[in-house]
């Protein structure tokens, strides 16, 4: 049928070359942005789950920053401590030489402590001005706020761990079911009958002490308790008022590392051992202590003498029970904030958050209440070298020496096991991440370039079409002819 008010064919060329013109140009679009999808009509589907994929990329992204930045604090934080582990070793030698008062002059050991005074003072000094982007970081502000401690009950808290959550604070409970115990034995005779040496060991050393036969309680534990620091026993009677009841023999130290240990040499009668025996009346040479067991909020505490830690991802702690507390009772106290809280997650949430402490290292914070602190061994303090103290000085460079090395190995532990570990595990995620939203929206160019090129052919065959269906309506002259 032939038309001239109506082109159909023209309308369809019309249309099947509009069709192909959009597809060139979205060709075109997707070549010049590298996308295969650039807008919603794309494909819905798809842009909705990439979207959602490039938000989990960004916020993994930031989660990788995050845990790098803590490295970077964590680092500045160790770098300070090893020069406070420095300074503390001096002073242990600076101590140690002025022991040596046999060779040493008191003009020598007046210059030792001179030279101690300003290692103790550059220490608080590095512990002041330790920062890290205007956060100060060893002088105790990381550390965390407790409140409820009773200082007869339990001291040298130090907490290393707390995960809030959403709570305010973190009750904790300390529940002790087993008290700790010196390591004991018992002579039970007012003297004993023949010529002896007994070998005395203990956890700091072993001796040898001389008895005539015939020798009193009293002899015997003169003679022992005049070398106690060197084996770290001390002696005393059974019956306090009566000592013809015989020697205990205590450890000094509480727990299953402490021991007493009674040798007899040179003798088969055994004058001594023969009225020996342990706590529990068995006759042994050697007894040893008993550490503290305990629960803290429900879970067992690791005891060594009176010491309790416990390290979980929610509660990190240690601490010393007093000797006094030093039996089956429970005590509380709270763990009412501070610490650092570090976002290592693509998530904010408790999951994905780290929280540790950084205790001071100040000189006043060094050392322990049983023994002392850092800040008394200088010279206007009581345990200064001036004042004829170089052994509990020597003690307390001990104990602060420990300290830090306790916290330098905390960090490292946190350094290498946590934020590296965390670092790798992010960045495989992102790698996954990125390849699963770049097989969603990225453009497959081998494939985009054949319909580049099918749909420009299509648009110059829908041209001439469209020409040609144009000129069919003038074949209606040749019938008017």
């Amino acid at each position: 049928m032939t038309r001239i008010n109506t082109n159909v064919a023209a309308l369809q060329a019309g249309r099947n070359l509009a069709s192909s013109q959009r597809a060139l140009q979205l060709s075109l679009e997707r070549l010049s942005t590298g996308l295969r999808i650039n807008r919603g009509a794309d494909d819905p589907a798809g842009l909705i789950i990439s979207e959602n994929l490039r938000s989990e990329i960004e916020a993994v992204g930031q989660a990788i920053s995050n845990s790098q930045r803590a490295s970077n604090v964590i680092a500045t934080t160790e770098g300070a401590l090893n020069e406070v582990a420095a300074l503390l070793n001096d002073i242990q030698s600076l101590v140690i030489e002025a022991a040596n008062e046999g060779a040493v002059s008191q003009a020598e050991i007046e210059a030792n402590q001179l030279q101690i005074d300003k290692a103790i003072d550059s220490i608080t000094r590095i512990a002041n001005t330790t920062t890290f982007g205007g956060r100060k970081l060893l002088n105790g502000s990381l550390g965390y706020v407790t409140s409820g401690v009773t200082p007869g009950e339990l001291t040298d808290l130090r907490i290393s761990n707390v995960q809030f959550g959403t709570a305010p604070f973190i009750p904790v409970e300390v529940n002790v079911l087993q008290s700790a115990q010196h390591a004991e034995l018992r002579f039970l005779n007012s003297s004993i009958s023949d010529d002896v040496t007994l070998e005395i060991a203990g956890p700091d050393g072993v001796v040898s002490i001389s008895l005539q036969s015939g020798s009193t309680a009293t002899q015997i534990r003169a003679a022992i308790n005049l070398q106690g620091d060197s084996t770290g026993i001390s002696a005393s009677f059974v019956n306090s008022a009566n000592p013809a009841s015989g020697v205990v023999l205590n450890s000094r130290a509480f727990g299953s590392n402490a021991f007493v240990q009674i040798e007899e040499l040179g003798t088969a009668t055994q004058p001594f051992i023969s009225f020996t025996e342990n706590i529990d009346g068995d006759m042994v040479k050697r007894a040893a202590g008993r550490d503290i067991a305990a629960t803290i909020n429900g879970a067992s505490g690791l005891g060594k003498g009176l010491n309790l830690s416990l390290n979980t991802s929610t509660l990190g702690l240690q601490f010393k029970i007093q000797e006094q507390f030093n039996n089956v009772g429970v005590t509380t106290f709270a763990v009412t904030g501070g610490g650092a809280k570090f976002q290592l997650g693509p998530g904010v949430d408790t999951n994905q958050q780290v929280n540790i402490g950084v205790d001071s290292v100040a000189a006043t914070r060094l050392g322990n209440d049983t023994i002392g602190f850092l800040q008394e061994v200088k010279s206007d303090e009581q345990y200064s070298l001036l004042n004829g103290q170089p052994a509990q000085a020597a003690k307390i460079i001990k104990e602060a020496i420990a300290q830090v090395s306790i916290l330098r190995g905390k960090l490292g532990s946190f350094e290498k096991n946590t934020l590296d570990t965390n670092v790798n595990q992010l960045r495989i995620t992102l790698e996954n991440l990125t390849a699963a939203e770049s097989s969603i929206r990225d453009l497959d160019f081998a494939s985009e370039t054949a319909s580049l090129t099918r749909n420009q052919i299509l648009v110059s065959a829908g041209t001439s079409i469209l020409a040609l269906a144009n000129q069919t309506p003038q074949t209606v002259l040749s019938l008017l002819q």
